[in-house]
Protein backbone atom coordinates (compact mmCIF):
# COMPACT_ATOMS: atom_id res chain seq x y z
CA UNK A 1 0.00 0.00 0.00
CA UNK A 2 1.08 3.37 -0.96
CA UNK A 3 1.32 5.94 2.04
CA UNK A 4 2.58 9.51 1.63
CA UNK A 5 2.77 10.98 5.50
CA UNK A 6 2.96 15.05 6.64
CA UNK A 7 3.90 16.35 9.59
CA UNK A 8 5.24 19.37 11.00
CA UNK A 9 2.33 21.75 11.17
CA UNK A 10 0.77 23.61 13.68
CA UNK A 11 -0.04 27.40 14.62
CA UNK A 12 2.73 30.24 14.75
CA UNK A 13 3.04 33.56 15.28
CA UNK A 14 3.69 36.05 12.23
CA UNK A 15 7.30 36.49 11.81
CA UNK A 16 7.93 32.69 13.33
CA UNK A 17 8.90 29.47 11.61
CA UNK A 18 7.97 26.11 10.63
CA UNK A 19 9.15 22.76 9.60
CA UNK A 20 7.03 20.61 7.24
CA UNK A 21 8.04 16.92 6.34
CA UNK A 22 7.16 14.77 4.16
CA UNK A 23 7.82 10.84 4.10
CA UNK A 24 6.73 7.65 2.44
CA UNK A 25 6.61 4.26 2.70
CA UNK A 26 5.14 1.28 0.80
CA UNK A 27 5.40 0.73 -3.17
CA UNK A 28 6.61 4.05 -3.79
CA UNK A 29 9.91 3.23 -1.91
CA UNK A 30 10.65 1.00 -4.99
CA UNK A 31 10.15 3.68 -7.49
CA UNK A 32 12.70 6.78 -8.14
CA UNK A 33 11.03 9.88 -7.88
CA UNK A 34 10.53 12.09 -9.97
CA UNK A 35 9.49 14.86 -7.88
CA UNK A 36 8.13 15.96 -4.61
CA UNK A 37 7.11 19.13 -3.29
CA UNK A 38 3.85 20.98 -1.57
CA UNK A 39 0.98 22.41 -2.21
CA UNK A 40 -1.10 24.37 -0.54
CA UNK A 41 -4.83 25.24 -0.34
CA UNK A 42 -6.75 28.24 1.82
CA UNK A 43 -10.30 27.83 2.31
CA UNK A 44 -12.67 28.64 -0.73
CA UNK A 45 -9.09 29.15 -2.70
CA UNK A 46 -8.03 26.43 -5.13
CA UNK A 47 -4.97 24.21 -4.56
CA UNK A 48 -1.38 25.66 -5.69
CA UNK A 49 1.99 24.87 -5.96
CA UNK A 50 4.40 26.31 -3.05
CA UNK A 51 7.69 24.52 -3.92
CA UNK A 52 8.85 21.09 -5.86
CA UNK A 53 12.23 19.63 -5.73
CA UNK A 54 12.90 17.17 -9.02
CA UNK A 55 14.97 13.85 -8.55
CA UNK A 56 18.32 15.94 -10.18
CA UNK A 57 17.98 18.30 -7.26
CA UNK A 58 16.12 21.83 -9.36
CA UNK A 59 13.68 23.38 -7.33
CA UNK A 60 10.83 25.65 -8.23
CA UNK A 61 9.24 27.87 -5.80
CA UNK A 62 6.03 30.30 -5.99
CA UNK A 63 6.92 33.77 -6.25
CA UNK A 64 5.00 33.98 -2.74
CA UNK A 65 7.07 32.08 -0.91
CA UNK A 66 10.41 33.16 -2.64
CA UNK A 67 13.25 33.86 0.24
CA UNK A 68 11.24 33.00 2.99
CA UNK A 69 10.87 28.88 2.14
CA UNK A 70 13.44 26.70 1.39
CA UNK A 71 12.67 22.65 0.02
CA UNK A 72 15.06 20.15 0.95
CA UNK A 73 15.02 16.27 0.05
CA UNK A 74 17.06 13.78 1.93
CA UNK A 75 17.26 10.96 -1.09
CA UNK A 76 18.22 7.91 0.94
CA UNK A 77 14.69 8.15 2.49
CA UNK A 78 12.76 9.64 0.04
CA UNK A 79 11.86 12.42 2.38
CA UNK A 80 11.02 16.07 1.91
CA UNK A 81 11.13 18.94 4.18
CA UNK A 82 9.99 22.48 3.77
CA UNK A 83 11.46 25.19 5.96
CA UNK A 84 9.28 27.81 6.42
CA UNK A 85 10.73 31.18 7.76
CA UNK A 86 8.83 34.56 8.22
CA UNK A 87 5.71 33.32 8.41
CA UNK A 88 2.52 35.85 7.52
CA UNK A 89 -1.17 35.38 8.12
CA UNK A 90 -1.18 34.38 4.55
CA UNK A 91 0.44 31.55 4.33
CA UNK A 92 -2.30 29.99 6.71
CA UNK A 93 -3.40 26.97 4.59
CA UNK A 94 -3.61 23.04 4.53
CA UNK A 95 -0.49 22.07 3.30
CA UNK A 96 -0.28 19.02 1.12
CA UNK A 97 2.79 16.44 -0.44
CA UNK A 98 3.16 16.15 -3.88
CA UNK A 99 5.08 12.98 -4.90
CA UNK A 100 5.39 12.35 -8.68
CA UNK A 101 6.53 8.85 -10.38
CA UNK A 102 6.74 7.72 -13.83
CA UNK A 103 3.12 6.32 -13.65
CA UNK A 104 1.22 8.97 -11.39
CA UNK A 105 1.12 11.48 -8.43
CA UNK A 106 0.24 10.60 -5.15
CA UNK A 107 -1.54 12.98 -2.26
CA UNK A 108 -1.12 12.69 1.34
CA UNK A 109 -3.73 13.99 3.87
CA UNK A 110 -2.84 17.65 4.34
CA UNK A 111 -1.02 19.28 7.51
CA UNK A 112 -2.95 22.34 9.36
CA UNK A 113 -0.66 25.68 9.01
CA UNK A 114 -1.93 28.58 10.69
CA UNK A 115 0.06 31.98 10.72
CA UNK A 116 -1.38 34.04 13.53
CA UNK A 117 -1.26 38.01 13.03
Amino acid sequence: QVQVVESGGGEVQAGGSLRLSCATSGRLNLYAMTAMGWYRQAPGAQRDMVAMIRSGGHTIYADSVKGRFTISRVNAKNIVNLQMNDLKPEDSAVYYCKVIVPYGDFWGQGTQVTVSS
